[in-house]
């Protein structure tokens, strides 16, 4: 069984997925980790410690290889299983996000979108017709889902996501601007954008004190 990574790591690994893609698309054959930190803006020794957390895949004068990692850390990430996804909630926020994600190329596969309200019913979103969410069940049984995405709000949240896992829906990713709690069994990512725009606002007061060292003095 192989040891439990820190969240840190887990965090990297879809940038050094993304940089490898590019790499590869660009016919860049090896790199080494002093030359991906330089792209990155990550010390090349943090590089090396979080690959060792999974067998290293570099040789000591020699680099990694660019293709050889890429696939590799994709399979990590599990997105060469092709895991399949529902959205439940086809406003503003799920509409935009199955219009704009790239599942596949992600490792999942977005099959379904439901919504609760009857004037969804039958809209297109993408490629994909909007369906009753009193359907989702008998759906669920037939595809066989992993995934569900929620933009649904946050009052209807939880209730939510234990009728579906239920019927057998192991992850979750979460807009629904409040945590999810979930038996340990269940895989979370709950998204706040809030958090994303406070943490820009923290960089942003950040620089603007280191160039005006005495503004608030």
């Amino acid at each position: 069984m192989r040891k439990k990574v820190s969240e840190s790591v887990i965090n990297r690994l879809p940038r050094y997925y993304r940089y490898l893609t590019e790499l590869d698309s660009g016919k860049v054959e090896r790199i080494s980790s002093r030359e991906l930190s330089r792209r990155m803006h990550v010390t090349a020794s943090q590089i090396r410690q979080d690959l060792n957390c999974f067998g290293g895949f570099g040789q000591q004068g020699y680099g990694y290889n660019v293709r050889f990692l890429k696939e590799s850390i994709e399979k990590i990430l599990g997105l060469d299983r092709g895991y399949r996804a529902i959205l439940v909630g086809a406003g503003n926020m799920g509409k935009t996000f199955a219009i704009n994600t790239k599942f596949e190329s992600r490792g999942f596969k977005l099959i379904g979108i439901f919504d609760s309200d009857p004037k969804k019913f039958g809209t297109m979103i993408g490629t994909h017709k909007v369906l009753p969410y009193s359907r989702i069940r008998e759906f669920i049984t037939e595809h066989k889902p992993q995934m569900a995405i929620l933009a649904i709000p946050k009052t209807v949240m939880h209730e939510v996501a234990n009728q579906l896992i239920s019927y057998g829906i192991r992850a979750f990713m979460n807009f629904s601007y409040t945590e999810l709690s979930t038996p340990d069994n269940i895989a979370v990512e709950n998204v706040h954008l809030g958090d994303s725009l406070m943490r820009l606002s923290y960089k942003l007061t950040e620089k603007q004190n280191n160039e005006n060292p005495h503004k608030n003095d």
